[in-house]
């Protein structure tokens, strides 16, 4: 027991023990350099008996005898040793100071060769074992006073905040799976991030450079091409996307069970663009469907107008294309039904505008209030009403977007078993307010055909989600999950999302998904990616110095998994996420912090292979402006027999306006 009474007796034991060492180590000196203190007279009658007598017993023969049992005596008394903890002790200084120390102590029989005086020899032997003896004592007693349980030296805690991670490869038919490597507890140890249930929804978060693209997105499209997908690319940056699928797609097109085709879309290169008609019969079937499509076109082209959901003068015009989108699918089974013709028919005359979409009773009821205002001389009104609907409109009011939205070379249901197909949409950065409303109405269409039952597994892909208003995308991820569509939605930063979407929608999409793979974010959005990752259980250690004592204390304590700080300072190609199971495919460890491997040089050499996308057909300025001009006259001369139809029935000539 650690009392004072025990103590105390320790401390006598150790202080005999160590005069035990000294005496027998001062009778070796006194016996080996006998002729020394012959010399300085200090030798008596009485002395030289009781050293003849100890000589009996045999301690000083052999030589080194008596030198061992003294440093026997001297580490026995060293054991009891409780010097106090220091930190500035390092074990290499006490090595150093014992090994000197024995190297002196046991080559001072050195000095006993030495042809000198016998004065000189005996000091000198004297001398030096001596000195090992006390540099073997002062080691011994620093050694007591190490910290034998060092504190980590790391400056950032990064090895006590690894955790074990997913290490088995988990497949099955739609599986996403990306080779990793992680570190624990300071050594690397190969993974994978098995996302293999992708119809829970996927988010890809990380600054620009982060590496997205190059570590994620593209292994994506292979993997998903490869297993029979159809896909849907959105291609902010196009072609870059759209290389890679192009050259995917040729490479496992004869592992689809029926015949697979791909389409581009895209207003800058026209000759290897292919033409589409988002509003195209098929896509609506009633009333409810061309509202969407009005909502995405108008608040696309008005991003300010998504968090004034409700508004007055935001609903208006809303209703306003809504009628016009549906005027044109009734009118001849939706001859006229493009987004060009809606776009040409918002300019007409308000007396003939309102004559004939009056007349048509599935939208009269929208009508009424515009036809109200205009009737009652309401001009400011009105133009609240329909004049921000027709300039924005106008803004897409271009040969080249009337080129490809008027056409119709395919069907956007890409899902459909016996004509699979894969369809890229580029964008262009330096116009994404304009393209990106158009490119939103192609995504709001074909999700609307590709959410059906008994449809091809289908991948929908959208790079820099936020250029893109996608109205209804969390119900889509909420949804489509039964009918086999995986979305994966990549984004620079959750504020960014915020900022196009509003805080209520946004908060929305980052919770629905089930997958997430963030590479580098700050703030908010590491802040609350950390608090998703949860806490596990890390050493902690602490080490308290006082006046008579040091006291070193270890503990374990729950901490962020991954922190904050972490998440923001992760370098390009690193990244941390979490992963979604399946009943029958159970993953216990679905939180992960790894660098994703990349074969380089197999990639590299892959790019240089790749074949250009070829082109779709001639186009020349005179057919695009030819184009431009048809659609003109198309509703030139819809409203002209329009009015003459009503004009010539009794019942609809009272509808006509004739306002002076």
């Amino acid at each position: 027991m650690q009392t004072g009474e025990n103590e105390q007796g320790l401390r006598k034991i150790m202080d005999l023990t160590r005069l035990i060492s000294v005496v027998v180590l001062l009778l070796h000196f006194y016996y080996e350099c006998y002729g020394l203190f012959v010399h300085w007279q200090l030798r008596r009658e009485l002395t030289d008996n009781l050293l003849k007598n100890v000589a009996r017993t045999g301690l000083f023969q052999p030589f080194l005898k008596a030198k061992l049992i003294a440093l026997l005596f001297l580490v026995i008394s060293l054991v009891g040793v409780r010097g106090r903890k220091d930190q500035k002790v390092k074990s290499k200084a006490v090595l150093i100071y014992i090994g000197a120390g024995l190297l002196l102590y046991f080559g001072s029989a050195v000095a006993l060769l030495l042809k000198a005086p016998i004065k000189t020899i005996a000091l000198t032997y004297i001398g030096s074992a001596t000195v090992g003896f006390l540099l073997v004592l002062t080691g011994g007693t620093l050694l007591s006073r190490i910290i034998q349980q060092k504190l980590s030296p790391e400056v950032f805690n990064a090895v006590n905040e690894t955790f074990p991670q997913e290490e088995r490869l988990l497949q099955n038919e739609f599986s996403i799976n990306l080779p990793a490597r992680y570190n624990l507890k300071g050594k690397l140890r190969r993974s994978w991030i098995n996302i293999i249930n992708p119809f829970r929804g996927l988010l890809v978060m990380g600054t620009p450079g982060s590496g997205k693209t190059y570590f994620i997105i593209r292994h994506i499209i292979d993997q998903h091409l490869q297993k029979g997908f159809a896909m849907f690319v959105y291609d902010f940056k196009f072609p870059d996307l759209t290389d890679i699928a192009y050259n995917h797609f040729l490479h496992y097109k004869n592992g689809y069970p029926a015949p697979p085709a791909f389409y581009v879309i895209n207003f800058d290169v026209l000759s290897r663009s292919h033409r589409c008609n988002p509003l195209a019969v098929e896509t609506m079937l009633d009333i409810t469907d061309a509202a969407e499509s009005s909502r995405t076109i108008m608040l696309g082209l008005n991003r300010e107008w998504i968090q004034k959901g409700g508004d007055f003068f935001v609903e208006s015009p809303i209703n306003f294309v809504t009628g016009l989108i549906w005027f044109l699918r009734r009118y001849k089974e939706g001859k006229y039904c493009t987004l060009p013709h809606v776009i040409e028919l918002a300019q007409v005359g308000y007396d003939k505008l309102f004559s004939i979409l009056r007349a048509e009773p599935e939208i009269e009821v929208l009508i009424n209030p515009f036809v109200s205002a205009y009737l009652n001389d309401a001009k400011e009104q009105l133009e609240g009403q329909i004049a921000s609907a027709k300039i924005s409109l106008s803004r897409l009011s271009s040969p080249s977007l009337y080129w490809v939205l008027s056409g119709s070379d395919f069907t956007l249901d890409i899902n459909n078993p016996t004509t699979p197909k894969v369809v890229c949409m580029g964008s262009n950065p330096q116009k994404s307010a304009t393209y990106g409303a158009v490119l939103s109405l192609y995504t709001t269409a074909l999700t609307r055909m590709v959410n059906r039952k008994n449809g091809l597994k289908c991948s929908l892909l959208f790079d820099e989600f936020p250029t893109l208003y996608f109205n209804g995308i969390d119900s889509l991820i909420a949804t489509a999950r039964s009918n086999k569509v995986a979305t994966t939605l990549t984004v620079q930063d959750a504020s960014q999302l915020r900022l196009h979407y509003g805080k209520e929608q946004a908060d929305v999409i980052l919770n629905v998904v089930g997958n997430v793979i963030s590479g580098q974010v700050s703030g908010d959005t590491a802040k609350n990616l950390s608090e998703k990752f949860g806490k596990t259980m890390q050493d902690r250690q602490s080490i308290s110095t006082g006046r008579s004592d040091t006291s070193i204390t270890d503990s374990k304590q729950l901490e962020m998994a991954v922190p904050v700080s972490k998440i923001s300072s992760l370098s390009s190609g690193e990244f941390v996420g979490i992963v979604a199971d399946n009943p029958d495919q159970k993953i216990a460890l679905k939180t992960f912090c790894a660098e994703i491997i990349n074969n380089y040089n197999e990639l590299a050499k892959e790019s240089r292979t790749y074949q250009a996308l070829p082109q779709v057909a001639e186009v020349n300025e005179n057919l695009i402006r030819e184009n431009f001009r048809q659609i003109k006259k198309d509703i030139l001369d819809l409203v002209q027999t329009e009015i003459e139809r009503m004009m010539d029935t009794p019942e609809l000539s009272e509808k006509i306006i004739r306002k002076e």
